[in-house]
């Protein structure tokens, strides 16, 4: 049934699925240097980057970017992706560590070379400081603390879920919603929109209601995509933490019912993001194109996420 679902919400997104050309080329790259990385210890972690294929979901993230900047924000995904396994499952991180782990980060983002006392060093440490080498050194200071910010806000939700397992706690259904938003870590790709297109957005434009609405619908959308996919994971290991599961729980009914209600309220934050975005207000010939590339690029990130995970081993069901 969540396999029809998947491949139905994915027929009814409006945007247009894309590819960069380069996917293939910076795939290659990508596994050679996570092994000078350290990140690579033996054949079946590299057997399981590789089909996890994150080049391809940056690569239809961000479909216009140019082979070197899909090379920087790969690296950084894959971090990400990195962190997100290492806090998750029944060798997780416990709380205290995730939290020692964001102060150090958002040190190593916010002052470069200095870092916390949580002893953040290894190959992740030169994972995350590798790939942000070029976004610090191109974007101007106030892109900077907006990107450490998002990453500020993903930590915390990995952390508030992780103590949420630790206790046994199960959030309701708006509760888990708002974490997710934090989880998912949509909003840490929305800042790399402007750095592959070099525009960044003025703070009043970031921070207009109507673009952070069609933002945190875009989040939501692809964050229950993804709650559909990693349904048979989570209802083992995810302790609550997903979408259907918190339907099931707070209405009392069975996971398949659940299902279909997740889908109805996908359809629906579908419907509000196309109307929203068909009547953003203008904010000038000057700003206008800058905006649009914006809004373009959160689309982007609904249907690549969609696709990619299709198509991507992670979530092969």
């Amino acid at each position: 049934m969540v396999e029809e679902t998947l491949r139905e919400l994915a027929s009814a997104c409006p945007v247009p699925s894309r590819c960069s050309p380069h996917v293939d080329e910076v795939q290659d790259w990508l596994g050679d240097e996570l092994a000078d990385l350290g990140i690579v210890p033996d054949e079946a972690t590299g057997d399981h980057l590789r089909q996890a294929r994150f080049a391809a979901y940056v690569g239809r993230l961000y479909p216009d970017a140019d082979p070197d900047d899909l090379r920087v924000i790969s690296t950084l995904y894959t971090w990400f992706f990195l962190v997100d396994d290492a806090c998750d499952g029944p060798t997780a991180l416990p709380p205290e560590q995730i939290r020692a782990l964001r102060g150090a980060v958002l040190s190593l983002l916010r002052h470069g070379t200095r870092f916390g006392p949580s002893g953040f060093t290894g190959p992740l440490r030169r994972l995350l400081a590798h790939a942000w080498q070029e976004p610090r050194r191109r974007m101007p200071h106030p892109w900077r603390t907006r990107f450490a910010d998002a990453v500020a806000d993903h930590l915390d939700g990995v952390w508030r879920e992780r103590t949420n397992r630790v206790q046994g706690r199960r959030p309701g259904v708006e509760e888990y919603v708002r974490l997710r938003r934090a989880t998912s870590a949509a909003y840490v790709s929305y800042p790399m929109i402007e750095f592959v297109h070099g525009r960044p957005l003025p703070e009043a434009v970031w921070r207009h209601p109507a673009v952070r609405r069609i933002g945190e619908l875009g989040n939501d959308l692809l964050s229950w995509y993804n709650d559909l996919a990693s349904l048979d994971r989570d209802r083992a290991t995810g302790g609550g933490h997903n979408l259907v599961l918190a339907v099931a729980a707070e209405r009392d009914v069975p996971v398949d019912t659940a299902v279909a209600l997740v889908t109805q309220r996908w359809r629906a934050a579908m419907d509000s993001f196309v109307a929203l975005r068909a009547r953003l207000p203008s904010f000038g010939s000057a700003l206008d194109e800058s905006v649009t590339t914006h809004l373009d690029g959160v689309g982007q990130a609904v249907r690549g996420t969609i696709d990619w995970t299709l198509e991507s081993a992670r979530y092969r069901r």
